[in-house]
Formats: structure tokens, C-alpha cells, sequence
């Protein structure tokens, strides 16, 4: 299966030169890297990071993740939302996808997903 997470392009430039992406600031301080499956993650989008530039999408494969990947609720949302208590290796990543500036960031994930 594939989760997503949607990166600035720097933090994951300097994930894959390091081998492993410790999660960003908002992961940090929560003590997980947040991800959203294929049908949460245009909402995530939405929701977090409108107006932001110089985004990548990045897909990940489930199987590579191990025993550290949580399914948990996100009582904001409802559902069960994908967490990994670890950092992510940079191997587990089977695409990215650089978002454009140009487009409003959830159309631009929706665009990304239907190109898959």
C-alpha cells in the first residue's frame, strides 16, 4: 500500500542526501511523521498547506516502514491516519513528485494522484 506525505522540497533534500527523513517541524513536535493515504491526502493538503511553495509530494511504500507505521484517529477528521514512530528511510520512498508554485496545492496533489 501507499501513504503520502507532503514535504518542502529542502527538508527532503536534505533527507535524501542524509539517507532518512526525520519528519518536519510539525512531526518533530508531535513525535511522529504524519502521513495521509491516497483518499485523506488532498484534504490534508487543504488543510495545512495552502500558500506554501516548493512542496514534493512523496509516496511510500507501507511494506518498507516495518513495525514503527500506527494507524491512529485523527479526532479532527475522523478516520485512521497513517504515523511512523521513526524516521522514514529515504528507500522507502517510490516516487516524488515536485508540486507547482502556480497551482493551488490541492488541485496540485489531486493532479499528482490522477498521474500515478
Amino acid at each position: 500500500m501507499l501513504i503520502y506525505k507532503i514535504a518542502s522540497v529542502d527538508d527532503w533534500a536534505t533527507a535524501r542526501a542524509a539517507g532518512e527523513f526525520r519528519g518536519s517541524a510539525v512531526d518533530l513536535a508531535d513525535g511522529f511523521i504524519h502521513f495521509s493515504t491516497a483518499e485523506q491526502v488532498v484534504e490534508t493538503a487543504a488543510r495545512h498547506f495552502v500558500g506554501q511553495h516548493g512542496l514534493v509530494l512523496l509516496a511510500i511504500d507501507t511494506d518498507r516502514l516495518g513495525d514503527h507505521l500506527r494507524w491512529e484517529a485523527a479526532p479532527k477528521r475522523g478516520g485512521l491516519f497513517p504515523h511512523l514512530y521513526a524516521s522514514l528511510p529515504v528507500s522507502a520512498v517510490v516516487a516524488e513528485v515536485e508540486l507547482p508554485d502556480d497551482v493551488p496545492v490541492d488541485q496540485a496533489v489531486a493532479q499528482a494522484l490522477a498521474a500515478s
